[in-house]
């Protein structure tokens, strides 16, 4: 509505100022004055300040595709992102729902996954030739740093005892790459922030087929589902004419997430480069950027700048690869909301070692995805059809994920004024096939629990106990599995067919719940959504699923690790918050620590069809439902947890009563003062 509202508006001041441009006085010819010329001054008044709250992002996003910023040999804009398709308003909302609601049929449309990035670029590229020529000498210069971050140890990398991993020692990294060119494009610290983490592992596929999924921007994101929410290779600098990876340099875009509206995406352009060592049997893939020598390339928002990153892959036996991964980013200090501050301030939202969890995890995935001497298949008719289903389960991941964070310009909406308050709400319109057409309406809540996030998990896969203990979830019907596929070595990585046990099923209408359940380090997964057999029947036969509408819901469920001080906090070490920059007055000498914090943060994602019609009139009874719901699902997660074991309760309840570190569920009616 508003931003039908914002085009009209803009239009009409266009056509204003072009009158206002051409008015020439009829006695002198000179300019006029425009005391004649009507503008609606108060209606744009309004207009700019509800826009206030939101300019700084709207400017970022809208500067993406302003022809003042396009870099020299851009193509003219993609027709398909006009300029209103920008106006990315978070008051799909008025929180405090004063103004009536009307027709939803104008907001921004989301489609199931992330539409192909918008080109800005033609079909030449966008570097000129003696670019071309410093992209390759930075693209060495950038392996050696790479290697050199992989192989050393102290004191360029530092045990981290908040998170319990390696951090970069940043004066270190100063001395030892002194004159790198990139150096010379670092920002100012009281501006950025430095975020370098390491960490290593062995993956259960080999080199050759890690090497492809890195080079091919597609592959990459079916690999990282839940980082990656979009990727493209914009253009490729140098390949081999055989095909052969070694020596491959291309310029690729990318956005990465978090699974939580609450923190914005990262999005960079980055250079990609490839070398092998063959005496070695090693890889070496290593991301730089671009804006080290191409000035041109539109800034993200928050900025984000990829400094040499990337991965070392040793081929070992029996296919498989170790690897040592090196996150190392500058990223504009910008606040992140209390519940999620230590998360990503540490390094774990976006650090080495979240990346090598889901690497290790999705290549078991990999594996099961290929294996053929399956026996016991259930319901499932053959080895290809369980392969089929995998397939599908693997879309709805996706579609959960994308639809659960900032990916694609998403905005959201808190029902609250409240600080404390982590619900969010937004919606889109569907007319595609692969979701349900019409309206559909998202919230979701960061909820923080002192418990092991694994704990949580085999309380929230666990399809028996979800429909006893969480009757809100299930409706009070219980669940039967039919079929059943190992993803890895962990039990709780697997996808599950369940029959819905209701009076409605015959047998000719049979309701079925397709879900997939994973864990790794850096945290697990749990989403589902329900199906007709003929959606699963298709979907196994080996047609093509893309059209079968999925609307998952799911759970998200992120460790914490504790912040532990032993002494002073070294403010040159990365991956710090702002808060935690400041050294300490005194250095603690004993061995015990201060336990700061600890436990998870459960992400609640529900996703409803407000109605099918894309056009149709949002009213406030469905907001009010769905806050209810998913503030009644937090409560019986945390009342199911903390049951027979008081001292969890007494440990989560906070200083205003409410349990998991949460305030409690707003009323989207009313809005609380903001403290």
């Amino acid at each position: 509505m508003l931003r039908a509202e914002n085009d009209s508006l803009k239009n009409e001041n266009y056509r204003l100022q072009t009158a206002l441009r051409n008015v020439i006085c009829p006695n002198c010819g000179g300019p006029s004055m425009i005391a004649d010329i009507g503008l609606d001054e108060q209606q744009l008044r309004l207009e700019n300040a509800r826009l206030r709250e939101e300019l700084e992002r709207v400017c970022c996003l809208s500067s993406r595709y302003t022809t003042g910023r396009q870099i020299q040999t851009m193509a003219p804009g993609d027709p398909l992102m006009s300029a209103s398709s920008l106006d990315l308003d978070m008051h799909i909302y008025s929180r405090h729902f004063q103004d009536p609601m009307t027709s939803c049929g104008d907001m921004i449309p989301m489609p199931l996954l992330p539409p192909e990035v918008p080109s800005h670029y033609n079909e030449g590229g966008v570097l000129l030739d003696e670019e071309k020529s410093l992209a390759m000498e930075l693209a060495a210069s950038s392996v050696d740093e790479l290697v050199k971050m992989c192989q050393a140890g102290e004191p360029l990398w530092i045990r981290n005892s908040e998170i319990g991993k390696e951090v970069l020692n940043v004066k270190e990294y100063t001395r030892m790459f002194p004159t790198w060119p990139l150096n010379l494009k670092h920002h100012s610290s009281d501006q950025f922030r430095t975020e370098a983490t390491r960490d290593s592992a062995v993956v259960i596929m080999n080199s050759i087929n890690l090497v492809d999924c890195f080079l091919d921007a597609n592959k990459w994101m079916e690999l990282f589902p839940s980082v990656v929410s979009r990727a493209k290779t914009v253009q490729v600098i140098q390949a081999d004419p055989s095909g052969q990876a070694n020596g491959s340099l291309q310029l690729m875009y990318a956005e990465l997430q978090v699974l939580s509206p609450l923190v914005p995406t990262r999005e960079a352009h980055f250079v990609r480069y490839c070398q092998q060592n063959a005496e070695e049997g090693c890889w070496a893939i290593v991301d730089f950027p671009i804006d080290s020598f191409h000035d041109n390339l539109q800034s993200s928002f928050p900025r984000y700048k990829r400094l040499p990153s990337g991965c070392l892959i040793q081929d070992m036996p029996n296919g498989y690869s170790k690897i040592t991964w090196v996150e190392h980013a500058e990223i504009e200090e910008k606040p992140v909301h209390q519940i999620l501050s230590h998360y990503v301030y540490s390094g774990m939202a976006f650090g080495a070692q979240r990346w090598l969890a889901i690497l290790q995890r999705q290549c078991e995935r990999v594996a099961s995805l290929m294996a053929r001497n399956i026996s016991d298949l259930g319901v499932i008719p053959s080895p290809e059809a369980r392969k089929n289903l995998m397939k599908l389960s693997q879309r709805m991941i996706r579609t959960f994920c994308v639809n659960m964070s900032t990916s694609n310009g998403q905005s959201w909406t808190a029902l609250s004024d409240s600080p404390d308050d982590t619900v969010r709400i937004t919606t889109r319109k569907v007319t595609d096939p692969g979701q349900p057409i019409g309206v559909i309406l998202s919230a979701v809540s960061t909820t923080w629990l002192p418990y092991s996030h694994y704990r949580v998990f085999e309380l929230l896969r666990d399809e028996h106990r979800r429909a006893q203990q969480l009757d809100v979830l299930s409706n009070g019907n219980s669940l039967h599995e039919v079929a059943h596929i190992a993803n890895g070595s962990h039990p709780g990585n697997c996808i599950s067919l369940l029959r819905i046990n209701v009076a409605s099923n015959s047998a000719q209408n049979v309701e079925l719940m397709l879900q997939e359940s994973c864990t790794d380090e850096s945290g697990s997964l749990v989403v589902y959504t329900t199906m007709d057999v003929d959606g699963i029947q298709l979907a196994m036969s080996g047609e093509d699923p893309s059209c079968i509408p999925l609307l998952p819901l799911g759970f998200v469920i992120v460790p914490l690790h504790p912040m532990e001080s032993t002494g002073p906090t070294p403010n040159h070490l990365t991956s710090s918050s702002p808060d935690h920059r400041q050294e300490n007055s005194t250095a603690t000498t004993t061995t015990t620590s201060n336990v700061i914090n600890s436990g998870c943060l459960l992400t609640v994602g529900l996703q409803v069809l407000a109605s099918t019609s894309p056009s149709a009139k949002l009213n406030l009874s469905s907001v009010t439902a769905i806050n209810n719901h998913l503030c009644n699902s937090v409560q019986q997660i945390i009342s199911a947890l903390s049951s027979g074991s008081d001292t969890c309760i007494a440990a989560a309840t906070t200083e205003n009563g409410s349990v998991g570190g949460r305030a409690p569920c707003s009323d989207p009616t009313a809005s609380s003062p903001r403290q």
